[in-house]
């Protein structure tokens, strides 16, 4: 059995204390599917079945009821250790920007490394990535491109992927199909530069219908709208992910290809100072391919962790 990782112990205590992958998810922003995996690959590790799951319901089997209290006793251990080891480094404070998502269990993970501040200022990817280059940041969880790493001098590794579904009018939930879906491209070139060329891409691919407008309507109540207006299934952006759909509308997993989003831990190539290492480090290592190795998965060109045809599978 290999070492089971922290982070899967605190997906299991979530789901135990939801008793629903769905809210679990949410709780612990990251996708379904995902947060399904990693349960599946905990319960094969430790050797027992945690969960009796079905299309209804979620309850704890005996051993999952047996383990839960000496997993949450062992979190918290670790917890407080990570948090002593961090008082003892008095390291200067990590300056960590986003977008729009972090690691659930950030502040658990790094709390033995160096002592991480994330910054108030939530801008789009190229800002974020750009404010790393120029010193304003140490780290930045943002979407990047091979090119832009190489023209900014900065590295990447990969911290956390969604799969992108779309929202559709209608009550049929079944998979649809990349080509059958619109994209929105913003005229908002400075809020939405990232997502602009994501999508375009995505629409030369596949066929998708590239939309665009003006409004600012790629999240947010606008952009039920424009899926009302359309009257067929759009991809969901990024920041939409985690969004309460209006009860006319549903989401449907786009399939062939599967649509995934793929988010960086940047830092500076010449980086050297080992509380900034020490995060990458602790945010990254563990972290699996994220289901990005898969046969049919769409990843922009130049994305970091896009697989040529004949690496795949």
């Amino acid at each position: 059995m290999r070492d089971v990782e922290l982070r899967q112990l605190r997906y299991f205590v979530a789901v135990a204390e939801e008793l629903n992958f769905g809210r679990a998810a949410a709780r612990l922003l990251i996708a379904g599917p995902s947060l399904s995996q990693q349960i599946k690959a905990l319960e094969r590790d430790l050797g027992v079945v945690l969960f009796d799951r079905n299309r209804r319901s979620v309850a704890l089997t005996a051993a999952g009821t047996t383990l839960l209290p000496h997993v949450r006793s062992l979190l918290d251990r670790a917890d407080d250790l990570k948090v002593r080891a961090g008082r003892l480094a008095g390291s200067q404070p990590v300056r960590l920007g986003y977008v729009n998502w972090l690691p659930p269990d950030l502040a658990a993970r790094t709390a033995g490394a160096a002592r991480v501040h994330v910054d108030a200022w939530v801008a789009p990817s190229h800002t974020q990535a750009s404010r790393v280059a120029d010193g304003s940041l140490d780290l930045a969880v943002c979407w990047v491109r091979q090119e832009d790493l190489e023209r900014l001098g900065l590295t990447a590794r990969l911290v956390g992927a969604d799969r992108l579904y779309a929202v559709s009018p209608g009550a049929g939930t079944g998979p649809v199909h990349a080509q059958d879906t619109a994209v929105l491209l913003d005229g908002d070139a400075t809020s939405w530069s990232s997502w602009n060329d994501y999508a375009q891409e995505l629409s030369q691919d596949t066929g998708a219908r590239a939309e665009r407008i003006s409004d600012g309507g790629v999240t947010g109540p606008a952009f039920f709208d424009h899926v009302r207006r359309l009257g067929r299934p759009v991809l969901n952006s990024p920041k939409g992910q985690t969004a309460v759909l209006p009860p006319d509308l549903v989401h449907r997993p786009v399939t062939e290809p599967q649509v995934y989003w793929t988010w960086s831990l940047v830092r500076r190539a010449d980086e050297e100072r080992p509380g900034v290492l020490a995060v990458v480090d602790a945010l990254c290592d563990g972290v699996g391919d994220l289901g990005l190795r898969g046969p049919d998965v769409w990843l922009p060109a130049g994305d970091p962790y896009r697989q040529e045809p004949g690496q795949r599978g």
